[in-house]
């Protein structure tokens, strides 16, 4: 008698998992690549020809890609924490959130997946782990347990 109460219990008490829509390669390359024109291009215009005096002086610092790269990372991961998505996520759907809980990630979490991003596309295995899993999670969100969805 205690066994069937108990597995009547453990039927009622099972956690519904929301059914998700992972975002497809393609799409996450195409928003990364809008992302790259509305966001960093205009960084680096800035950058080039109203903080220094042309490319010649972009292309010897050594200060000035870095200082653009930071300011990338963190107008991404502000707007990652705030909405959960960049210009070119939203234009293609893509939502990025946590892994467990379906909601928006932390600054902290933001920041560390730009960090991790940097990383696994200089190693470019952490690229392509996406064609390998079924929740084509790239090695960035493998680290920081987020993932990229459809709305």
């Amino acid at each position: 008698m205690r066994f069937r109460q108990l597995k009547k219990q453990t039927a009622k008490v099972q956690k519904k998992i929301p059914k998700v829509l992972y975002a497809s390669y393609p799409l996450k390359i195409k928003a990364f690549i809008t992302d790259m024109f509305m966001i960093y291009a205009p960084i680096l215009y800035i950058i080039t020809y109203l903080v220094l005096d042309g490319k010649e002086d972009f292309q010897a610092s050594q200060l000035a890609p870095l200082v653009g790269v930071s300011i990338y990372g963190l107008i991404y991961s502000i707007l990652l924490t705030i909405s959960g998505q960049t210009p070119g996520k939203k234009a293609y759907g893509i939502k990025v959130v946590d892994n467990r809980t379906f909601k928006n990630i932390s600054f902290i979490k933001a920041v560390l997946r730009f960090i991790a991003f940097l990383f696994s596309a200089t190693i470019v295995v952490g690229l392509l782990l996406p064609f390998y899993r079924k929740d084509k999670k790239a090695l960035h969100d493998v680290l920081c347990s987020s993932v990229e969805i459809l709305e």
